[in-house]
């Protein structure tokens, strides 16, 4: 029979689930974490939760806060457990699962609230996980929307702010004004230089409304950049079940997440920060190796192995990598093409890094899927294989294997024109990638003038050379043939 997870009842839980060393009452509050999802509590909560079985840094617990109508939800779901999350986690050798205690409190759903808790001095950091979208980022500038409405209410009304940067522009003038130290802002959004963007948002902000705060808040906080990630899909009906069913744990809100995490942090903190090193969280002066090393073999590999995947029907991940024509593709694409463009990165091996890629890609518990890999590739092509075509080019180097990946791509927005191949283009602009896809199998220039898209390599003879014959063979001998002629 499943017991029902809180704190009364957590001695009851059966042993096949790891319990906290420490109690609830051990911890107090140094972070408050805005946006708990299942990546945080997979991730963050976990390493801190971690920290506290080795019996210290007690006084370094989560306070969850949230702004948004899924926060409200979350806590709803968290309340009764008394803030507490089952995590399991996804080894393809045996599930494990572990009652994660770190976070001690989730404030109410209201601005006020969470204004008054970032202003009490015993909280040091402040944590995001907001996704992209939270940052108001322009889609044309790539840098700070200040003119979007919500930014611009909050500009005239500080004192009622809505907007995370509203709120901890406010939180911050309470502190300045009351004496109180301020606290470190550190994003754990998975996008790059993610610090910056943060600062970024912060003082732009900041600078509309009154300059000489802004001035306090570029002296006084600091913006660590970090690199994050740990495979987390969404939790469902099924998951939960799965909990219920494999470890007698009725949880409305777990988490399933692969074993793998990492957390690389720069050590730059205005007002301490806990001891994180002591549970595997690198800390180093600049994250900017780590991140490209991650955007180019993790974020690239995904986006290359899922267009040739979805062009022949398959639906997992893990049974992609277990297609010995793609699993081998994307080896020789990573080893000649990739790895060449990325300068050392201190302590990482990238032959090893890259095995850890491909059993993570491998895993079969995690069940990830092909389809969304392919999910808005208008947006992630520019981001994660085309500065790589860039950089080969520059370098005088071939881009052969990269100019397939672009040409699968534009073989798979053709294919998605025919209602009987099953393949469904979810992206947002699919009904112009479709109609230049079926052009480009007579002119390939009408795949490859999407400016907005392609950038300088619209007009590169060497790329729209490699395209062309990739395209070409793609539509006239097929995948298996085409990606077999690239490995030969």
């Amino acid at each position: 029979m499943s017991v029902k997870l809180n704190s009364h009842t957590l001695s009851t839980l059966s042993s096949k689930v790891n319990k906290p060393s420490y109690t609830r009452e051990q911890l107090t509050a140094g972070i408050i974490h805005i946006g708990v999802g299942n990546f945080h509590r997979a991730h963050q909560a976990m390493y801190l939760h971690k920290l506290f079985n080795k019996g210290v840094a007690h006084n370094w617990a989560i306070r969850g806060a949230g702004t948004k109508a899924y926060d409200l939800a979350m806590r709803n779901k968290l309340k009764p457990q008394d803030w507490l999350t089952t995590v399991v986690e996804l080894d393809a050798q045996g599930l494990s699962a572990e009652v994660c205690g770190s976070m001690i409190d989730f404030i109410e759903n209201d601005e006020s609230s969470l204004i008054a808790a970032l202003s009490e001095e015993g909280i040091k950091i402040v944590s995001l996980t907001i996704t992209e979208g939270g940052y108001f980022m322009d889609d044309k500038t790539a840098g700070f929307d200040l003119n979007h409405p919500e930014i611009q209410a909050d500009i005239k009304n500080l004192d009622r702010p809505t907007t995370v940067f509203g709120i901890l522009i406010t939180a911050l003038k309470n502190r300045r004004e009351q004496g109180v130290e301020a606290f470190t802002i550190m994003s754990c959004d998975n996008i790059p230089h993610n610090g910056n963007v943060a600062k970024r948002a912060v003082l732009e902000m900041a600078i509309a409304i009154d300059k000489d705060l802004a001035q306090w808040i570029e002296t006084h906080v600091t913006f660590p950049n970090s690199m994050v990630d740990c495979i987390t899909p969404a939790t469902s009906t099924a998951e939960r079940d799965r909990l219920t069913h494999l470890f007698d744990v009725d949880d409305q809100a777990p988490v399933f997440c692969e074993p793998f995490r990492q957390w690389v942090l720069e050590d730059n903190f205005t007002n301490g920060r806990p001891p994180l090193e002591k549970v595997g969280v690198e800390f180093v002066t600049d994250v900017a190796p780590f991140e490209l090393m991650k955007l180019r073999i993790l974020n690239g590999g995904h986006a290359a192995i899922a267009y040739p995947a979805a062009l022949m029907g398959i639906e997992l991940v893990h049974d992609v990598m277990a297609n010995s024509l793609i699993s081998t593709y994307l080896k020789k694409l990573v080893v000649e093409d990739i790895i060449p463009t990325l300068a050392p990165v201190p302590g990482v091996d990238f032959a090893e890094y890259f095995s850890v890629i491909e059993s993570r890609f491998s895993n079969p518990e995690v069940r990830d899927t092909v389809p969304r890999l392919c999910q808005d590739a208008s947006n992630r092509l520019p981001k994660f294989i085309l500065p790589i075509i860039i950089a080969n080019l520059e370098m005088q180097r071939d881009c052969k294997g990269l100019a397939l990946v672009v040409a699968l791509w534009c073989r798979l927005c053709a294919a998605s024109a025919d209602p009987e191949n099953g393949i469904a283009l979810d992206d947002q602009q699919a009904d112009r990638l479709i109609k230049n896809a079926l052009a480009a199998k007579n002119d390939v220039n009408a795949f490859l003038q999407m400016h907005d898209i392609f950038g300088t390599l619209c007009d590169n003879e060497i790329f729209a050379k490699n395209f062309g014959h990739w395209l070409t063979m793609l539509w006239t001998q097929g995948i298996t043939e085409t990606i077999t002629k690239y490995l030969d």
